[in-house]
């Protein structure tokens, strides 16, 4: 069960924008990441628990962040439940795409796993729910998910694969590479891992 720490940043100015501490594993069903969020202040800032089944599917997603809460799971596409942060007032939102996304790492390993790409693959596209911090605003994105290469790397625990992906944004063409380890994010756009205290976890062959 890998447990770490990522720091994240604005992608853009490399302002801090806090920590993320997690841990996740897969399991019969499929794969769960829960972590706490914390401000660059080091105060508590929010959650993330989501699961997915065997074939990447979002089955569980809850996330809280400044007292906003959103619930959602694949259903007719995906659906979710965003309330505020009085308790009052609850809105419904249906969309037809195939997953979530948002700032948590989480959302990277989720897609890839979904795509589950390979160096053979053309780039493919995938329409996601992006949740926007800091009040979990949904909207609509499609992106394109390629898997540029995959490189064994020796490391005191054994040998690590990488998969190196490019991600581009349909709407605004912005490129980006992520690195992913089995189910954690080495690096992307906004994420570091800078603590990891157990090798990541390998998803079982399709």
């Amino acid at each position: 069960m890998p447990r770490g720490r990522y720091s994240l940043h604005d992608p853009h100015d490399h302002t801090p924008l806090g920590e993320e501490h997690f841990h996740c594993a897969p399991g019969p069903s499929g794969w769960r990441y829960v972590s706490q969020t914390t401000s660059p202040s080091g105060e508590h800032a929010g959650s993330v628990d989501l699961a997915i089944d065997e074939i990447g599917r979002p089955i569980r997603l809850e996330l809280h962040a400044a007292s906003w809460q959103v619930r959602g799971a694949a259903l007719e596409g995906v659906t979710w439940v965003r309330t505020d942060p009085t308790g009052e007032h609850a809105t419904e939102g249906n969309v037809p795409a195939h997953a979530f996304t948002g700032t948590s790492p989480a959302f990277l390993v989720a897609t890839s796993r979904l795509l589950r790409l390979t160096s053979a693959s053309p780039a493919t596209r995938v329409r996601l729910v992006a949740f926007t911090d800091p009040v979990l605003a949904p909207r609509t994105v499609d992106q394109s998910w390629a898997l540029l290469k995959s490189e064994a790397h020796a490391t005191d625990n054994g040998r690590l694969m990488v998969d190196e992906y490019q991600v581009n944004a349909l709407d605004t063409g912005e490129q980006h590479v992520i690195y992913i380890a089995g189910d954690v994010v080495l690096s992307a756009p906004g994420i570091e891992l800078e603590d990891l205290e157990s090798p990541p976890s390998e998803f079982p062959a399709v």
